[in-house]
């Protein structure tokens, strides 16, 4: 399944190193905010240390505009604390050790790499409006520059 832009954002809940983390519950009332949900395949390989620093360092100016960022891979949940302590990431990491919140944002994919074909998260980010809806896909990422496109992208919104 490809979400695009103007799409419903999926459901999900997901277990956190700093606790549960449920979509609805980040659209209820007056707490109501952007997420922004980026998948990423592993905590602690270069490029998801760069991505997952970039937001953090960014963390103020999303915050600015009422954004909440969301990081999800299928490492577990000691895997995503031990990643947050090293790095000292203060957003959500959420552990989607089976796959079913990557399945259903499209992100679980076939890559291939020196001839070797197998499945794995493919890089993606998701902006989200307050009304549960998509308002930016990237796709493929390539960290460099990503971060401060999704928050160009949220200021416009």
């Amino acid at each position: 399944m490809a979400l695009d832009v103007g799409d419903g954002c999926p459901d999900f809940n997901l277990e956190g190193d700093l606790g549960p983390i449920n979509f609805q519950d980040k659209l209820k009332g007056t707490s109501a905010k952007f997420l922004v949900i980026y998948f990423y395949p592993r905590d602690n390989t270069p490029g998801c240390t760069r991505q997952a620093e970039g937001f953090q360092a960014e963390l103020a100016a999303f915050s600015k505009y009422g954004a909440e960022i969301i990081g999800i891979s299928r490492d577990s949940i000691k895997s995503h604390g031990n990643f947050r302590q090293k790095f000292e990431l203060t957003f959500a990491l959420g552990s989607d050790i089976d796959g079913g919140v990557c399945n259903d944002f499209g992100v679980w994919v076939e890559k291939k790499n020196y001839g070797r074909t197998y499945m794995g998260i493919e890089r993606s980010t998701f902006l989200i409006d307050k009304k549960g809806a998509i308002a930016g896909v990237w796709r493929k990422v390539k960290v460099n520059g990503h971060v401060e496109e999704v928050l160009a992208t949220l200021k416009d919104l």
